[in-house]
């Protein structure tokens, strides 16, 4: 006899125990976790939790933790305005770490740089904690561009221009480095400046290109980083939650 199938069951959203909600955000150890429900310091939407293990629906989940809000992200992505003097490094050797501008739940994530910026450069830098997309980002198969704004020592030329779009040769590169896009900034009085695209992230690549054409680098800072710009209202030293990851993916398709 033919076997009936057996019936379909709804899948609903996505549930958590609380503790896990809250170890999963780097929120605490789990036995803190389940602490800080004991303790009545976690909310959501006004509802003071009591139970470490309730299921939580994470879909649009914002907690609020000792008073202070924590959205729910499965994957932390951050957009950060890097200010001068701090390395990209988890173990920074002269200065210090971009992480010490993250909150602690963050840094115990393990939130690292995708690609780095000079101690010196400013500008968009992205952090993350899921490892495949800094691997899609980063891979020199993506080229995902790099848009860089330049300010330099002597006065850009035509001919400076045309030999970063040409491409020029670095010392212990193999072959010929090119930029994807290059011109003059067209700010006022801008003719010390320029804006590069790169979609390749070597080694002080921007400052080695210039020096290879006969100028030198006075300041760098990066503005866009595949389909994100750098937001104006975005001051050095602070960051946002990227909420849509699939803005950054597409970056790197």
């Amino acid at each position: 006899m033919a076997r009936k199938n057996a019936p379909h069951k709804p899948t609903g959203p996505a549930t958590m125990p609380l503790a896990d909600v809250l170890f999963s955000q780097g929120l605490g150890a789990r036995r803190e976790c389940e602490g800080l429900v004991l303790a009545g310091l976690v909310q959501v939407a006004g509802r003071t939790l009591t139970d470490p293990y309730e299921p939580m629906v994470t879909d649009g989940l914002v907690l609020e933790v000792e008073g202070r809000p924590w959205p729910f992200h499965a994957q932390a992505v951050i957009l950060m305005h890097k200010p001068a003097g701090y390395e990209c490094s988890r173990k920074p050797s002269a200065w210090p770490s971009v992480l010490t501008l993250l909150p602690g739940p963050l840094r115990r994530r393990d939130v690292q740089p995708v690609g780095r910026l000079d101690v010196d450069t400013t500008g968009l830098l992205l952090l993350t904690d899921d490892g495949a997309l800094i691997h899609r980002l980063t891979h020199p198969k993506r080229h995902v561009p790099k848009v860089y704004e330049v300010t330099t020592a002597r006065p850009v030329e035509d001919a400076q221009l045309d030999k970063l779009r040409a491409g020029v040769v670095l010392h212990d590169e193999p072959t010929a480095v090119r930029v994807l896009a290059c011109e003059r900034s067209g700010e006022p009085g801008g003719e010390c400046a320029m804006r590069m695209t790169l979609g390749e992230g070597k080694y002080h690549q921007v400052k080695r290109m210039v020096a290879a054409v006969g100028n030198h680098v006075e300041a760098l800072h990066r503005s866009a980083f595949g389909a994100l710009t750098l937001p104006a209202d975005l001051a050095p030293g602070q960051w946002r939650w990227i909420d849509d990851p699939a803005v950054i993916w597409a970056a790197g398709s």
